[in-house]
């Protein structure tokens, strides 16, 4: 909240995305919302070389396609396609499902993505992300599980979607 001549005025959320940049590396978006999301305390400098070795192991284990189509190609299978969103109806809650938009679904995936590999220990966390998303590329492992979770979850409350509105 902002004051103003001893008022308090209620100041709107604003959206930062316009003002970030692609990165440097493979000038994408995608990649600078990953490493946004994977970054902890302002340390973006770790964040991006956790990111960028990830990506040349990608590019290592999966010799036919550039690292950066594995990477996107990772992210969109587990972008999931419904999901349930609880709704409060005359006393009871039930769990609708919903379609997600696009933004909404990359935003699932990424943040899925990080926090199975933060999930896992043992190795460095580099080696953990380039895993995960050699495993989501290949349409296996616990991203995807989750995914299809979370499908089966909107599968099975279809019954209730008349009351999606």
């Amino acid at each position: 909240m902002a004051k103003s001549k001893n008022k308090i005025v209620k100041q709107k959320f604003r959206s930062t995305q316009r003002f970030q940049k692609a990165d440097p590396r493979y000038n994408s978006m995608v990649v600078t919302k990953f490493i946004n999301r994977l970054m902890w305390d302002g340390k973006k400098a770790i964040a991006s070389a956790i990111v960028y070795q990830a990506m040349d192991v990608l590019g290592q284990k999966i010799s036919d396609t550039e690292p950066l189509d594995a990477f996107l190609a990772a992210i969109h299978n587990v972008m999931p396609q419904v999901e349930v969103r609880s709704r409060r109806v005359g006393g009871a809650t039930y769990q609708v499902p919903v379609e997600v938009n696009r933004r909404r679904a990359q935003a699932l995936a990424i943040r899925t993505i990080i926090e199975t590999c933060r999930g896992r220990s043992g190795k460095p966390m580099a080696q953990r992300l380039s895993e995960e998303l050699i495993q989501a590329f290949h349409k296996e492992g616990a991203s995807i599980t989750w995914k299809e979770n979370t499908h089966k979850m909107a599968e099975a409350n279809k019954l209730f979607a008349h009351y999606a509105w």
